[in-house]
Order: structure tokens, then sequence, then C-alpha cells
């Protein structure tokens, strides 16, 4: 098969000919469609998420999608044919994080996928059965790569921040993966939405095609928040990570507001008064991922049409280092997605 390959952390991956995987126990192999990829996936290769190594060669990708072709001893033979796409982390599955649905938490946790193991920008891949999640019929394979990472985690922030209807939603970084996918879930479940980027491109995506009011921030101090917010926020999904970005979250705001930080930067600081914080009875909140079953509610958002992919860029697998290079230049909109393979089975280039 034909893979990805980084050979030293922050360098590109190189495209190169490996043997095909074969299933441990309790693994499966899977035949990757496509693959998603955006900013945490540049932090993976960067090193971000671990920079052992030890840990290299590595196949990077996290975000893929594709159909079951063989199973280990002790997966379940059930999954066989079966389109899925994996959890993010590699969860022990036994721990009382796990066993109480926060596998992001988990006590015994063995790495991220792209980093620790094998991801999928590859054309297969094989990964523990556990971190498999079925997906429902009737979602394209490119569709579905946002799933698990860029619509489940906007899930489990809108369950974290309390995002109920008539909240009042600010998203800094609304066109990127994540925040183009945030902003529409915010939305359904009733909030008021203002999405915030620096690319007019992006917030003509947010406007036109998503419908979302959006707000210049490639000036943040003059950004403002909706007339009618009274100049307050009950909750602010930072997607950005800067100290700038963080300062003004916490300054807007509203009593009882919420801001949401995403990011795993390192050497990012930002200024918190407690006095500030105790009248106004506000929260600063980290966001870790999401569960496995959060997974599956994302699912179930885009196969209803309620949360729509957004997808800024697609290729195929030997295209894959030239978006990679895009993804760095901030110059994708929403998700880019490498297409490994085409409908007919055979491989896709480009």
């Amino acid at each position: 098969m034909r893979a990805w390959v980084l050979h030293e952390w922050g360098a590109r991956p190189v495209l190169e000919q490996a043997a095909d995987p074969e299933p441990a126990p309790g693994a499966a192999v899977v035949e990757v469609a496509a693959c998603g990829v955006g900013l945490t996936t540049r932090n993976c290769t960067r090193g971000d998420l671990g920079d052992d190594p030890g840990l290299l060669p590595v196949v990077p990708g996290h975000e893929l999608v594709g159909t079951v072709i063989a199973v280990g001893a002790g997966a379940d033979p059930d999954l066989l044919g079966a389109l899925v796409t994996p959890h993010f982390y590699l969860f022990c599955g036994r721990c009382r994080r796990c066993l109480g649905g926060e596998e992001p938490l988990c006590e015994r946790p063995g790495g991220v996928i792209g980093v620790h193991r094998d991801g999928g920008l590859a054309e297969q891949v094989a990964l523990p059965a556990r971190n498999l999640v079925r997906l429902p019929a009737g979602v394209g394979a490119a569709e579905a790569t946002v799933i698990a990472d860029a619509v489940a985690t906007p899930v489990h922030v809108a369950r974290r921040a309390g995002i109920v209807p008539a909240s009042r939603v600010a998203v800094l970084g609304a066109g990127g993966g994540v925040g183009a996918h945030m902003v529409q879930v915010a939305a359904v479940a009733g909030a008021a939405v203002l999405g915030l980027d620096v690319d007019p491109r992006k917030l003509a995506v947010l406007e036109r095609d998503l419908g979302v009011a959006a707000a210049d921030a490639s000036d943040l101090g003059r950004a403002r928040l909706p007339a009618a917010w009274r100049g307050g926020a009950d909750v602010i999904v930072d997607l950005v990570g800067s100290p700038e970005t963080a300062a003004w979250g916490l300054a807007h705001l509203d009593a009882g507001g919420r801001l949401v930080l995403l990011t795993t930067f390192r050497g990012i600081a930002a200024r918190v008064e407690p006095r500030d914080m105790v009248l106004r009875q506000a929260s600063v909140l980290g966001s870790r991922y999401a569960s496995r079953a959060e997974i599956l509610d994302a699912a179930d958002l885009v196969r209803r049409g309620a949360v729509r992919p957004v997808i800024g860029a697609r290729t195929g697998l030997a295209g894959a280092a030239a978006l990679l290079g895009r993804i760095d230049s901030n110059d994708v909109p929403g998700r880019g997605v490498v297409i490994a393979r085409a409908a007919t089975g055979g491989p896709a280039d480009g």
C-alpha cells in the first residue's frame, strides 16, 4: 500500500510504499476511503502531542473513514464490512473514566492516532477495534471525515459549556475546521451565534453558506458582539489559542459566562483577575475532545442534515503534502480531505 510516513518531528511526511497492515488481537484493518486534515494534524506532525524519536516513523491522520476488511482474534467479527471512523484517543476501555464515557480522560491512555500509532493518511490502517465507531448509512466518506473530530468536539463543547436555547455564543476562529461546525452545533442547540475570523473568505462561508452572523476579527480590539447582546456573551469558544483571543474572551463574558479553551499550544498564557471572575461569577473551561457516545451524536447530526460538513479542499492521496501546506497557511475554510480511494475501490490520485 501507499502511505505518508513521517520520519522527523516538524518535517513533512513522505509518500512511500509500505507493507499492508495485519490485524493484531483485538484490532481491525480499515481500508481508508478518506482522511480529514486540519490544524490538529499539523500539531501531530510537529510533535506537539508527542515528540519521542522512538515513535517514528509514523503515519499521520486521525480523521479517517473507511471499511473494515479484516479483524484480529477477539475483535467483533460483525465489524467486517462496516463503515467506521475512529476515536482519536487510544483509550483502555476498562478504567473508571472509560467506563463512565470519558474516554479522553482515560487513566491508562495509549496516546493518540497519528502519533503513537499509524493513522489514516494511507490506503490501509490497523487500529484497536474498540476505537472504531460505526457510521450511519447515507453519509459519503469524504463528508463523514468531519464527524469524529470537527463535529464531535463541538458536541462536547456544547454540553460542557451548557449551551441551551437563547444562549449567546461567540466563536473565535469560526471559519476553521472545528469552528465552522461549532457555530452549527451551537445553532442546533438553539443559541444565537456570532462567528469571528480574520479571513474574508471564511467570513463569507459563515454568512453565505451557513447563515451565521460573522464579524471581522483581524483587529480584535475593534471586534464587537451584536448590539442586542449588550456587550456580553454567555459562552465564548476560543479556537485560536493566543493570549489576545483569551483576553478578548474574558473581557466579553456576561455575568455567569463561560470561556471555553480547546487549543494545546505550548507557552500560551492569559491573565485572569480573581476579583473580576468572582464578581461576574465567570468560568474558564478546558474542553478535551469528545466521547465515543458524542461521536455517535455527531454522526446523527450529519446524517439528518442538522450540521453540514464544511470541506474547503479535497485532493487525492498524492496531494496530501500540498494540502498540509495549505493548512499551515490557514488557507482552507473548514476541513481539508484526502481521498485515499475512489468510489470504484481503486486509488485516488491528485
